[in-house]
């Protein structure tokens, strides 16, 4: 019998539980793959703003989400007869160290670059071995964009597809932001809509080349937009006002002025 005792055991037990047709949970039972995926996401990104914040409490709380996330998918595949919770385990600590041949072998790195060719070089093996045809064949698809298109990019330059230096992609930035100018202005929704994604695209790729995660800057610019927001409405606040009652001129003046405090803050 189990030791239910064990965390990770009683876990897995209570999973089991849940998904048993003859009392466990209705929910729970009728999920599929597919309705539990966005959960799978939504807790990811979770554990990400839990980080962000710095609460570390939260992002307890939050692990515990995403490992919830991982027994549920891996209990329908052990009812499917796919794999058991115990093969996902034995397969990404064979993957660990496998990627780490100078911690659990004997090869040695003659410095951090030459460690993270070395497991570029092992993750291309791995998926010759699994038979991809093209360079970009396993590159999900399920990505949030910015960070597929960082994936899609990094992958293309290792083949050589890619630009010398940062100068030529701000290059290219300039000109992918003169063409949506173009679109924008003669009033073409669906081809404004495209280059728009170029834009977005050459950031990305702006991203890749300075070492910047672009999701992790656009969140930490969105909590920006955030505080600064929040600062307006409480200087309108203090002289009885809100933001309907107000107009741009005057906001805009306040965003100025929280932007100069958080400079002179820093």
């Amino acid at each position: 019998m189990a030791d239910d005792t064990v965390p990770m055991t009683r876990l897995l037990a209570i999973m089991a539980k849940l998904r048993d047709p003859d009392g466990g949970c209705p929910w729970d039972v009728e999920q599929t793959f597919a309705t539990i995926a966005p959960y799978t996401i939504e807790e990811a990104y979770e554990v990400a703003d839990a980080i962000e914040r710095g609460h570390m409490d939260d992002l307890r709380d939050e692990l515990g989400d995403l490992l919830l996330q991982v027994v549920f998918h891996a209990r329908m595949a052990e009812e499917a007869g796919l794999f058991r919770f115990e093969d996902v385990a034995a397969g990404i600590a064979d993957k660990m160290v496998r990627r780490h041949p100078h911690v659990f072998g004997e090869h040695a790195y003659a410095s951090l670059a030459d460690q993270v060719e070395g497991w570029e070089q092992i993750k291309a093996a791995e998926r010759a071995s699994k038979a991809k045809g093209g360079v970009l064949d396993d590159v999900s698809a399920g990505l949030p964009a910015l960070t597929r298109a960082v994936k899609l990019t990094k992958r293309a330059a290792r083949v050589g597809f890619d630009w010398p230096s940062t100068d030529e992609v701000l290059a290219k930035l300039h000109e992918e932001v003169a063409e949506l100018e173009v679109e924008v202005a003669a009033g073409d929704t669906a081809k404004a809509r495209a280059e728009l994604g170029d834009v977005l695209f050459v950031c990305a790729n702006l991203a890749r080349k300075l070492d910047i995660e672009p999701e992790d800057a656009l969140r930490a610019t969105n909590a920006k937009f955030i505080r600064r927001f929040e600062t307006i409405e409480a200087a309108l606040a203090k002289i009885g006002k809100t933001p309907e009652q107000s107009d741009l001129a005057e906001m805009d003046a306040l965003w100025d002025a929280a932007k100069a405090a958080e400079r002179k803050s820093r």
